[in-house]
């Protein structure tokens, strides 16, 4: 990372404070699906995933909930649906899956990435995210939310929790 870059981006979150959402929102996931043996934590690639991996460790500190992580792998880059890839073979049908993303803007990553769960029976799907933008173009809520934030659209928010040095939620 240039110096630059650093310079030009404002810490909205640290390290510990990001982790408290993640920690609390792990308690939100455990306390909608305390019934359930088991739930699948779907990360979509990048911080996306980050977070999913974060959110399985926490699941299975503070509860009995057997956490299946997968990874949710497509390109977000272009402008119409791309061929949604998982990392591994897992059977979702009547199970609970939380898609889990950095952050919700649009809404847009989020709806191709819930396409391949809704040609299965589901039990109940579920999208968390670490921030919520509020700019929503497509017909998305996130179930579980560490925080919200008013942006303009020229602004941009950037979740670090792959790089542990940098950890923590950025506004540029």
């Amino acid at each position: 990372m240039t110096q630059n870059s650093k310079v030009s981006r404002r810490q909205i979150l640290s390290a510990h404070q990001t982790g408290q959402k993640i920690r609390r929102i792990a308690f939100e996931i455990y306390e909608q699906n305390f019934e359930e043996k088991g739930i699948i934590i779907a990360g979509i690639a990048g911080e996306g995933f980050a977070f999913a991996k974060r959110l399985v460790a926490e699941l299975t500190e503070i509860s009995p909930l057997d956490a299946q992580l997968i990874e949710l792998r497509f390109d977000k880059n272009i402008h119409q649906q791309s061929p949604i890839l998982f990392d591994r073979e897992l059977n979702v049908e009547n199970q609970v899956v939380i898609v889990a993303d950095d952050v919700l803007n649009t809404g847009r990553t989020l709806a191709f990435a819930l396409e391949p769960f809704l040609k299965v029976p589901m039990k109940k799907v579920q999208v968390a995210v670490i921030v919520d933008r509020s700019h929503h173009k497509f017909p998305i809520h996130a179930d579980y939310v560490g925080y919200s934030l008013s942006t303009t659209l020229t602004e941009h928010v950037e979740v670090v929790l792959s790089r542990a040095e940098e950890e923590g939620v950025y506004l540029k």
